[in-house]
């Protein structure tokens, strides 16, 4: 927890149980977007108790991550009392996300197959990592075919959100959104979990995401992703707002 806001959920005996719902949609797209136990190069942007790259190390043994954290105690917290497996391949580097981007070994550029945007300060995304300026920087460390995946939480009639997806699908034309029913509808406060690449995402992807739940679910892609943007800005450096503050039972399942 970070005030009254919950961060990060971790079960050391089974890195596989990802608690909070949409982290274990993250999971989801995370288990077919490549072959089934492969090794990955994965980037993460917010580290919190490092739930994903866990369940990365565990579901694909041998992956290569490194995971960019702003708050060196929360690091020295979880280091101390969460510690990953020693075979986990994963390096931690404290500093700003979008700023350690630039730091990261050039060697990393155009050879990173998932990159995961994560970061919260307190209960809400900085505006600095929602901005077309940001998700070219975070897109020109992917493979052609490699897969960003984003948390955006937004409230009822998800105008956040869309214009989030607008801006994600100006740099990477190929999108999919995922997130229970009613908050896709606009209806609650909740998160979406928005996918993109600059390689088209197989369509075989959607019923298994589907069928992985946390139930119900509901994902749009193609056409229907592109719709659900239509007619919003792309967000720039000069007019990024934070995201909206989330209710405090967000993150229960």
């Amino acid at each position: 927890m970070v005030g009254e806001t919950p961060q990060s959920h971790v079960d050391l005996a089974d890195p596989t149980h990802l608690h909070f719902e949409y982290v274990a949609r993250m999971g989801a797209v995370i288990d077919v977007f490549r072959d089934k136990g492969a090794p990955i190069t994965a980037v993460h942007l917010g580290g919190g108790a490092l739930t994903i790259p866990r369940y990365v190390a565990a579901t694909r043994p041998g992956s290569r991550q490194q995971v960019i954290e702003l708050e060196q105690p929360l690091w020295d917290l979880v280091r101390e009392n969460l510690p990953l497996n020693r075979d986990a391949q994963i390096r931690v580097r404290i500093g700003d996300a979008r700023a350690g981007l630039r730091r990261l070994p050039a060697s990393m550029t155009g050879d990173v197959d998932l990159l995961v945007s994560d970061v919260y300060s307190g209960a809400r995304t900085p505006a600095h990592l929602t901005s077309v300026e940001f998700y070219r920087a975070a897109a020109g460390l992917l493979r052609a075919d490699g897969v960003l995946l984003v948390n955006v939480a937004d409230a009822p009639g998800l105008a956040f959100a869309r214009g989030q997806l607008a801006t994600i699908q100006s740099v990477l034309p190929h999108v999919a959104v995922l997130a229970e029913a009613q908050v896709l509808k606009g209806r609650r406060f909740g998160n979406l979990v928005m996918a993109a690449s600059a390689s088209e995402l197989p369509t075989e992807w959607l019923p298994r995401l589907l069928a992985a739940g946390p139930h119900p679910a509901q994902l749009l892609a193609g056409a229907d992703a592109r719709g659900f943007c239509r007619g919003s800005a792309i967000v720039t450096d000069a007019d990024a707002v934070a995201s909206p503050a989330p209710s405090k039972s967000l993150f229960e399942r």
